[in-house]
């Protein structure tokens, strides 16, 4: 079991007491999505992510989505706040044909939005963008029936299901740890 860290009174490097209790952080909590292996195919034909960070308690999960073009994912609602910053390549929202997310765009998505993302047939590259979702995108068809969800715990299902298929070195952010999947 996982052991959390207790309060303590902070300290500058040399020892001077802040005044301030704080959570003493035992190891850096980061990883770098340029040596970490994608999950292929996750959320869809040719889309892999990279997972930065789960919080299956909160629901937040943190990405690196890489989106072919001509992919569309189905209409979504979001149950809480989404935040998109786009690296590479250009995608849509088709309530929004005159909004293109280009490279450097920055989206937020109030909870509560409905929207239907798309990358363009045309698109000479694939789509690379950093997500961070706090709840759930519940998913649905165009008949407007219930299609799916994807949150915090799908995403570590399908971490899980990579590690059984034999892919090693998913690492991310878990909770107040830095994990390497299928590692005990």
């Amino acid at each position: 079991m996982p052991t959390h860290p207790s309060p303590a009174i902070a300290a500058t490097t040399s020892g001077s007491r802040l005044p301030l209790v704080a959570l003493p952080q035992n190891d850096l909590l980061t990883v770098n999505g340029d040596e970490l292996p994608p999950v292929k195919d996750s959320l869809g034909p040719g889309v892999d992510v990279k997972v930065l960070r789960l919080d299956l308690e909160s629901g937040t999960w943190v990405l690196l989505a890489t989106v072919p073009p001509g992919f569309s994912f189905p209409i979504h609602y979001h149950t809480g706040p989404a935040e998109v910053l786009t690296l590479r390549g250009r995608w849509l929202y088709r309530e929004y044909p005159n909004d293109p997310q280009t490279a450097g765009s920055y989206l937020y998505e109030p909870g509560g939005s409905v929207h239907t993302f798309y990358t363009p047939d045309d698109n000479t590259e694939d789509t690379v963008m950093f997500i961070r979702v706090a709840g759930a995108n519940v998913n649905f068809t165009e008949e407007g029936a219930f299609h799916s969800i994807v949150d915090a715990v799908s995403i570590q299902y399908l971490v899980d299901r990579s590690v059984r298929d034999g892919i090693r070195g998913i690492r991310y952010i878990n909770g107040s740890a830095t994990v390497v999947a299928g590692d005990s």
